[in-house]
């Protein structure tokens, strides 16, 4: 299915189309919609250009959730080295 962003809404945005898919490829990998590959094919980008991007707008290529450091806790414990 086809997305038709007009080309109206893209000069009330500020953006050209390739401006626009490189947004919302960024907001949708933020938002976990998209894997990092995905999104930088979304944008048609390399993987490497796509991270720049991320960099850009200041949103991480990894998220460290609260789960992740309990579970390496976990692991420092169990390894005698908490």
């Amino acid at each position: 299915m086809p997305l038709m962003i007009s080309d109206e809404m893209l000069k009330a945005a500020g953006m050209n189309e390739c401006e626009a898919k490189i947004e919302i490829a960024c907001r949708w990998f933020d938002a976990g919609k998209l894997t990092i590959g995905h999104a930088a094919r979304f944008a048609s980008l390399t993987e490497t250009e796509f991270e720049a991007q991320l960099q850009k707008r200041s949103l991480p290529r990894y998220r460290y959730t609260e789960q992740m450091l309990d579970d390496d806790i976990a692991t420092l414990k169990k390894l005698g080295r908490w």
